[in-house]
């Protein structure tokens, strides 16, 4: 029986639900269907396939990803500015695990649209780097260190990777603080 008011969206918002709780890999048309109380075929109305709702679910990250980003930057300047959107990348990857798993994969699905996703959210590192005075040159190789750590410690995180007892939200910031240091350092500045 279809379920009165479903469309792409809702059925997109349940499906990052179903990654964030089960994992991304785990979803199927099936059992997507039996969370929205529909038939399977139903599904067919507002997206075409898996592979169309594992892009979807990735893009649906990248811009929440995004927008936390840019509310993070408001009303903070300088390495305020860029620490505050390190802080909300990682927020959203760690309480979003089956979501940015997703993300991870847009190569998959590398057309404009992804390509205009990613862009549009690491624009707000760009922003960032402008306001610093940072080279095109050094932010072009900073923008991909940033990220390498960024994405490589919320992996680790979700993944329960870390052993150690240490505080890892404390080890988050010890590590955000050397990448600041780092740019600093990298510029120039003391």
């Amino acid at each position: 029986m279809a379920r009165a008011g479903l469309d792409k969206e809702t059925v997109i918002r349940k499906a990052a639900e179903l990654a964030n709780e089960i994992g991304y890999d785990k979803i199927t048309l099936k059992l997507l269907a039996e969370h929205l109380n529909v038939q399977p075929p139903s599904l067919y109305n507002h997206i075409k396939g898996i592979e169309e709702l594992q892009k979807e679910i990735m893009l649906f990250g990248w811009r929440q990803m995004d927008q936390a980003m840019t509310d993070a930057a408001v009303c903070v300047s300088g390495y305020g500015a860029l620490e505050a959107v390190c802080r909300a990348f990682y927020q959203y990857a760690t309480e979003n695990p089956g979501v940015f798993n997703a993300m991870l994969w847009y190569n998959k699905f590398e057309n404009e649209e992804t390509q205009n996703a990613t862009k549009e959210m690491f624009s707000v590192i760009y922003k960032a780097f402008t306001m610093l005075n940072i080279s095109k040159e050094n932010s072009e190789h900073l923008i991909r260190t940033y990220r390498g750590f960024l994405e490589g410690f919320a992996l680790l995180v979700n993944n329960r990777a870390f052993g150690n007892p240490v505080s890892i939200e404390e080890s988050f910031e010890i590590s955000l603080r050397v990448m600041i240091a780092g740019t600093k350092a990298l510029e120039g500045e003391k």
